[in-house]
């Protein structure tokens, strides 16, 4: 499947809205709660998760200018990214991940905005290309940080 630039926007957008509707007033006890589950052995709180995402969106921006990996990143697996992303963020406050998690709303748009025409239409991709931006945003909206946020009121 080929994509277009405003199709993309387009769910990028969309996904942010749901996201940041969720997020924008949790208490600081609802930062707190732990995942039920984790890609990782670590334990995640919807904080980390948060961070989570938002790393990879920020990837997304620095692929679509055609940047290269932060030394520290390269070459590292999955697991081991998502480590250096918690390590990166653990120690942070939530009222700074949520302002990260804007900034690179914005960033990505303007990436977005940049990007030459190939990039999106250039060759077939998959359908839920690119994957970091809405997809994988989803998926843990609603496996990670939604299921946490309703087991509390339980």
């Amino acid at each position: 499947m080929r994509h277009s630039r405003e199709e993309v926007i387009k769910r990028t957008i969309r996904e942010f809205k749901l996201l940041d509707h969720l997020v924008a007033d949790l208490a600081d006890e609802d930062w707190k709660r732990l995942l039920v589950r984790s890609e990782t052995k670590e334990p995640w709180t919807v904080k980390d998760a948060l961070a989570h995402i938002t790393h990879w969106k920020a990837d997304i921006a620095r692929s679509a200018r055609r940047q290269p990996r932060p030394t520290e990143e390269r070459g590292l697996n999955i697991t081991d990214g998502n480590h250096l992303v918690y390590m990166r963020w653990r120690n942070r406050s939530p009222r700074e991940v949520l302002a990260w998690h804007r900034q690179v709303q914005k960033d990505v748009l303007l990436a977005l905005h940049e990007a030459p025409k190939e990039w999106f239409s250039g060759r077939e991709r998959q359908a839920d290309w690119p994957f970091d931006l809405d997809g994988h945003s989803a998926h843990h909206r609603v496996k990670d940080i939604e299921r946490a946020l309703k087991r509390a009121k339980k």
